[in-house]
């Protein structure tokens, strides 16, 4: 870089002893996260990126997704470093320093000391594998290794320096290969180390108390410490990511306050809060009642916000210096389905709302004090996503001077700019420059044509972005952008202002970086391009001329430049590579030289901030002082810019349209349709005052004084009495749904009416009510626990001495359904009914719906019941499956059915010795069925495509035997009968010769035998065969009573007694599988003799033969205390 003044241009390199890069040290496109831990700006994901120094970021209106309200991005002065003292005064020092490994971090500290933490990444194994500390004394001239004081085999990932002391510094490990922090107390020439026994995911520093930190694991648990990291304290598990925060001076009492968002052990997420070292969950409180959205929670200044979404629609509270939270209001038909709170500056806030009728635009909101009740600012404004996923909005606020914004809004397909000098009341567009960079005039007319800028901040901290002004050069905006119809991203130029965006000048025809020197009074720019460079250019007169100078004597790869802090030296940073495969050069850039002297009065002139010639801005007329145009003195940090500030009398334009109100052609503020003046007082108590509003409201920071503010303001009148109207009950979740056994949170609403003179009576609907003489005790809501299950009633009544109201709300009281038996027949025949039945247990589970599949269907039936009859049509094996939900519980079973034409069946029995072996589990009879018919088919000869064996649960053991006939034997109806009856007779002389016996294990022989004398009857789908079926049932009916009495008359032998039961149960089930025909007797749930036992000896899989079945439950013998009304 050349300059002024003699001595050599660059000073020869100062190379680190180290090995060169094994990649190349290119800077890709890639974003830096701000960690607000600390001044540092770490990478997130990506591979190669240079950190920046220890500066905050301007404020970017972006907020990350996943939430509908985000976090705004947090912008905190930054301490400023003391003065440097580089190499003399009058002089300049130029040097190269270059570093030989990629990813460095670089953080300024006091005493011109800098540290820079570079980090290797292997792009073979995906990890970093190496990390250097690098330390600077003489503000980047030369630099020390420290790894031998940090540990050689230490891999580092980030670097923190305390907010509050910067001299002392906090340094993280990876993660990946071991869990501790280093700390430093001296600038970073000393290290303790401290390992850890969890992981830090991101740091939060107390903005007062420099000892304390907020640690945030990976496992979602949230640290505290008092010693700056030396020992942690785990204070919150399940607690949401980003979404914890110190408390705000003086707004919380306590100084060590923490608010968070956190999910408790019920699943919902709540907002709490506690003090670091007391945060036990009796200690712990709950500021909001009711459970709020996931990553909702945003504590900012003076406001904290969270959400609550029920039956679909999001409702916003805000909570103003710590008061009790009150609904955000929007414009009633609004309805918003994203928002994002944009600032909260200056006891006002800002907030973007996408409405049901936006896609990429966003209208945006401003607030009264209080940040309840929010007017539109401006519709339609751009809207896009940033390179981590995050909603950016188009708007940015100017700074030096309040009330100043620029926005890019979508306007007929087109995204214009436009400027606003009154917080949003009236936009406007830019007014292009007069001429050109050659002189020529520019023809351009408003507003058919206009100068459109890009408002995009740059998240990369290491070039200035597409627009940029600071508090310390007020008026002073500088910008890339184009003069036309809209905003174009092709041909782009650079342009400044320097009175505040009334009129402005085009600087340069490409894309520059442009950055601030001297508290403003100076400014470098340096072309934004792929290709190397080594010149760049300096402005001493706000962009009208620049000097061009050279920084390097080999064109460099500019990868970012890093300017001071504070920006009050004339230091700065260029880094980058000559090649592809070099190493990082570090360029130390020093402008003292440039600056002759320090500023005195005859510097500087006057200047009139005004908007297009009208002299009070946000009622008040303001004049700064500036340096003159080409005067090469330095300001310094004294430098103060306001010279005059008077309030001006108030205007019509410094009041905005109130809540409710909209403003016409004619200028004026006038009720929208949905709106009701006197519904203003509709929160208001008899005997009290409200502030009844013009439909105007004074802008938020505007410091106009009389006029028209007493016309405007809005006027203190006496509350009147009303009735109770608009009455409504809600549950805390908007659920009509709840547990039995927990609590249930009602919350009554009232639109009209004294609160405080009206009685209130809820009646829970079970014989419960509660009254109450006025709202106060409801406001957060009225438990209660329903200890029964069904559908309740649930009334609520108000009234007072000049009416009432009434509301009413059902609600389901469920028991958990935990499983379903679905109990179907065996086999059933072709166009005659089945009975069907869906058991559930818990049986009194309350309301339940069911639905039932049958065969292919698609389409479910579906009934209150949990029995019904259903036709089947086509032969073969048929599929049943029942679904059963409850509350949020959706369980199901499923069977299959054999449907025939006809069939014949027959009872089983075994030899004793069975029993003994026999587990009473599904899967056991499942294999047992098998071995049965396996040795029918073996010592018959029939198919077994024609024998089903079912075993029944329970002792002793038992079975049902079906006989079908052979497949596709259906048109030769009566030779096929008498081919079954064969059947039938080879199977019975077989079962009464005792020539059916299985081996079940080695010397267990177990033998089949017939259970009755007589076979039973044919059953099939003729009414001929109504009256042999009847008889079957008869027969079989008549055996099983015989044997029930048989051992009923024994029940003083336990096990007898138990047979018997068992017995019982069995027959029942018997007799609903053999008989199909229209005139037996169907199952019902009353004939189970009871649930419990039911469930634990039949809540099985039923397996005939080749028939296979799914069930999907599981069974337990515990049963829930669950009754219903």
């Amino acid at each position: 870089m050349r300059f002024p003044v003699p001595g050599s241009l660059i000073t020869q390199p100062e190379r680190c002893a180290c090995k060169p890069p094994s990649i190349p040290p290119q800077l890709p496109a890639v974003p830096l996260l701000w960690q607000r831990a600390g001044w540092g700006l770490t990478t997130g994901s990506s591979k190669r990126v240079l950190a920046a120094r220890s500066r905050p970021l301007p404020c970017p209106f972006a907020v990350p997704s996943g939430g509908l309200l985000a976090d705004p991005p947090r912008c905190r002065p930054a301490p400023s470093p003391a003065p440097s003292t580089a190499a003399g005064e009058g002089r300049r020092t130029d040097s190269i320093t270059s570093l030989p490994v990629p990813d460095p971090q670089r953080i300024h500290l006091p005493q011109q000391v800098i540290l820079i933490l570079t980090k290797l990444y292997d792009f073979n194994l995906g990890s970093v594998t190496e990390s250097s500390l690098w330390r600077s004394t003489d503000y980047g001239t030369t630099y020390e290794k420290l790894n031998d004081k940090v540990g050689l085999k230490t891999v580092l990932s980030y670097l923190y320096v305390s907010p509050t002391n910067k001299r002392k510094i906090m340094l993280l490990s990876d993660p990946e290969i071991e869990s501790s922090i280093l700390i430093s107390s001296d600038e970073g020439a000393t290290y303790q180390k401290y390992r850890l026994n969890f992981y830090i995911q991101s740091l939060l520093f107390h903005p007062k108390q420099e000892e304390w930190i907020l640690a945030y694991s990976l496992d979602q648990k949230l640290y505290s410490s008092m010693d700056f990291g030396r020992k942690w304290q785990l204070m919150h598990e399940r607690v949401t990511p980003n979404r914890f925060y110190w408390s705000v001076t003086g707004l919380d009492k306590e100084p060590d306050l923490v608010h968070m968002e956190a999910r408790t052990a019920d699943g919902h997420t709540h907002y709490l809060t506690c003090r670091i070292q007391e945060c036990s969950e009796t200690k712990r409180s709950g500021p909001f009642s009711r459970s709020i959205d996931v990553s909702s929670l945003v504590v900012q200044d003076e406001y904290i916000f969270i959400q609550v979404t029920t039956g679909g629609r999001a409702t916003y509270y805000v909570s103003y210096r710590r008061e009790p939270f009150a609904q955000i209001k929007l414009p009633k038909y609004s309805l918003p389905k994203d928002m994002h709170i944009i600032s909260t500056d200056e006891n006002q806030v800002f907030a973007a709302v996408q409405e049901w009728n936006q896609n990429d635009t966003y209208n945006l909101y401003i607030s009264d004090t209080r940040g309840v009740y929010f007017t539109l600012a401006l519709e339609n404004v751009k809207s896009s996503r940033g390179l981590e996923g995050n909603i950016v909005i188009d708007l940015y606020e100017v700074a030096g001077i309040k009330g100043i914004f620029l926005a890019n809004r979508k306007v007929d397909d087109q995204i214009k700019t436009f400027i606003t000098y009154n917080k949003g009341r009236d936009w406007r567009l830019l007014q292009a420059p007069d001429t050109d960079l050659r002189g020529d005039p520019v023809l351009c007319q408003l507003p058919f044509c206009s100068l459109h800028l890009r408002l995009q901040l740059s998240e990369n901290p290491y070039t200035s972005g597409s627009i940029s002004s600071k508090d310390t050069a007020p008026g002073l905006l500088v910008a890339t952008g184009n003069i036309g119809s809209e905003l174009s991203y092709t041909e782009v130029g650079v342009f400044i202002s320097s009175d505040g965006g009334n009129s402005w000048r085009q600087i340069f025809e490409e894309e520059y970086n442009v950055w601030f020197l001297d508290w403003g009074g100076a400014l470098v720019a340096m072309k934004h391009t792929s290709v190397p460079i080594r010149h760049m250019w300096v402005s001493f007169d706000e962009g009208r001329s620049w000097t061009k100078y050279s920084f390097t004597s080999t064109p460099l790869f500019v990868d970012g430049s890093l300017v001071d802090p504070g920006i009050e030296t004339q230091i700065m940073t260029v880094f980058g590579h000559f090649s592809l495969r070099s190493e990082w050069q570090l360029v130390k850039v020093d402008y003292k030289s440039l600056f002759s002297r320090r500023c005195s009065k005859e510097d500087y002139q006057t200047w009139h901030l005004h908007n297009q010639g009208e002299p009070c801005v946000m009622g008040e007329r303001k004049i700064y002082k500036k340096r003159k145009p080409g005067v090469q003195c330095s300001l310094g940090r004294d430098y103060s810019q306001t010279v005059v500030s008077e309030p001006c009398v108030c205007s019509q334009g410094d009041f905005e349209c109130d809540y409710g109100y909209e403003r016409h052609s004619n200028n004026q503020c006038i009720p929208a349709f949905w709106f009701s003046p006197s519904s203003l007082s509709k929160d208001c108590n008899a005997g009290q005052n409200y502030w009844n509003s013009t439909g105007y409201r004074r802008i938020v920071s505007n410091n106009c004084t009389d006029g028209l503010r007493e016309k405007y303001m809005a006027k203190m009148e006496k509350c009147p009495g009303k009735a109770p109207r608009g009455l409504h009950i809600l549950t805390s979740n908007g659920k009509l749904v709840m547990e039995q056994g927990h609590n249930a949170t009602f919350i009554i609403l009232m639109e009209e009416g004294d609160l405080q003179r009206t009685n209130i009576q809820l009646d829970f609907g079970d014989g419960i009510a509660v009254s109450y003489a006025n709202f106060s005790p409801v406001e957060d809501g009225i438990r209660h626990v329903y200890k029964s299950a069904g559908i309740f009633q649930v009334t609520a009544y108000a009234e007072n001495s000049l009416g009432s109201d009434t509301a009413v709300l059902f609600l389901h009281v469920v028991c958990p359904v935990e499983h379903v038996h679905l109990s179907v027949p065996f086999v059933a025949i072709r166009n005659k009914d089945v009975n069907i039945t869906a058991v559930v247990w818990p049986s009194q589970a309350g309301t339940l719906t069911y639905f039932w599949w049958f065969g292919n269907s698609t389409k479910p039936l579906i009934t209150l019941e949990s029995s019904i009859s259903y036709m089947f049509t086509v032969e073969g094996m048929n599929t049943v499956t029942v679904q059963v939900a409850g509350g949020n519980t959706l369980i199901q079973d499923t069977k299959e059915i054999a449907v025939h034409e006809y069939f014949q069946s027959q009872l089983l029995s075994f030899s004793p010795n069975l029993d003994y072996h026999n587990p009473d589990i599904p899967e056991w009879r499942q294999d047992v069925g098998k071995v049965i018919k396996r040795a029918l088919a073996q010592v018959t000869g029939i198919p077994d495509e024609q024998i089903l064996v079912a075993l029944f649960p329970g002792l002793p053991t038992s079975a049902e035997l079906f006989i079908l006939p052979h497949k596709n034997t259906t048109e030769r109806r009566k030779s096929n009968e008498a081919d079954l009856e064969q059947v039938v007779e080879i199977l019975f002389n077989a079962l009464n010769q005792n020539l059916v016996q299985f081996e079940l294990k080695p010397g267990v022989e177990v033998v089949v035998y017939v259970t009755q004398l007589t076979l039973a009857p044919l059953v099939d789908s003729s009414s001929g065969h109504s009256s042999s079926a009847m008889l079957m049932l008869l027969s079989v009916v008549f055996v099983g009573l015989a044997v029930f009495l048989i051992y009923k008359f024994k029940r003083k032998i336990p096990w007898i007694n138990i047979y018997a039961q068992v017995q019982h149960d069995k027959e029942q089930e018997m007799i609903g599988s053999v008989s199909q025909s229209e005139n037996a007797p169907k199952i019902t749930l009353s004939e189970f003799t009871d649930p419990e036992e039911l469930m634990d000896k039949e809540l099985d899989t039923r397996v005939m033969g080749s028939i296979s079945t799914i069930a999907n439950s599981e069974s337990t013998k515990e049963i829930p205390n669950c009754t219903s009304v």
